[in-house]
C-alpha cells in the first residue's frame, strides 16, 4: 500500500520563532503559524475560523527561519506530519500533532528599506530577489511613470492593504 504524508499551509506566525540546539548540536527552530479560513454560511453570514499549528524545523532550515522570520509575518511551509507522545507528569498520556518543515518560502511584501529582508540572501531563488540586487534593478525616479500618467488598475480599488504588525490580533 502506498503512503503520503504532506502538509501544505501558509499563515502568520503567533510568536517569534525559537531557536535551540539538540545533544549533538542540530538547530531546531519551533514556531506558531495561525492559518484562517473565511466562507459565508448557508444563511448569508460570513464566518472565520483560525487554526493554530505548531511546526518545527530542522538543521540549515531552522537557523534561516528564526533568523528572517518574526511573530505575526507571513510564511509558506511545506513538510510533513508527526505525532509526539509522551507521558505527563501526573501520569496521564499527552499526544500532540506537529508539522514537520521541510521546505518553505517568505510571503512578504514588506518594502525592501522596512529593515527586514522577505528572502535570505544565503537561500536560492531569483537573484533580483537578493538585497544587494534589489537597487541595481529598481528603476531610477525619472523612469517612473507619473500617476497622473498611468490609469489605476481595475484590480487595484479591489485589492486589500496589506496586513501590518498593528492589525495583528496575537
Amino acid at each position: 500500500m502506498a503512503n503520503l504524508n504532506k502538509v501544505f499551509l501558509m499563515g502568520n506566525l503567533t510568536r517569534e520563532p525559537k531557536l535551540s540546539y539538540t545533544p549533538n548540536q542540530t538547530p531546531v527552530c519551533d514556531l506558531g503559524l495561525a492559518v484562517n479560513r473565511r466562507w459565508t454560511g448557508q444563511d448569508g453570514q460570513p464566518h472565520e475560523e483560525v487554526t493554530y499549528v505548531d511546526c518545527s524545523a530542522f538543521a540549515r532550515t531552522a537557523e534561516t527561519l528564526a533568523k528572517y522570520l518574526h511573530k505575526g509575518r507571513p510564511v509558506f511551509i511545506e513538510g510533513r506530519l508527526k505525532l509526539d507522545q509522551w507521558e505527563a507528569q501526573d501520569g496521564a498520556k499527552r499526544s500532540k500533532m506537529r508539522v514537520i518543515i521541510e521546505n518553505f518560502q517568505f510571503i512578504d511584501s514588506r518594502p525592501a528599506g522596512s529593515g527586514a529582508e522577505a528572502t535570505s540572501p544565503d537561500e536560492g531563488g531569483d537573484p533580483s530577489d537578493k538585497p544587494a540586487n534589489r537597487a541595481a534593478i529598481r528603476p531610477t525616479p525619472a523612469a517612473r511613470p507619473a500617476a497622473t500618467d498611468v490609469p489605476p488598475h481595475p484590480a487595484a480599488e479591489s485589492e486589500e492593504p496589506p496586513i501590518r504588525d498593528d492589525d495583528i490580533p496575537f
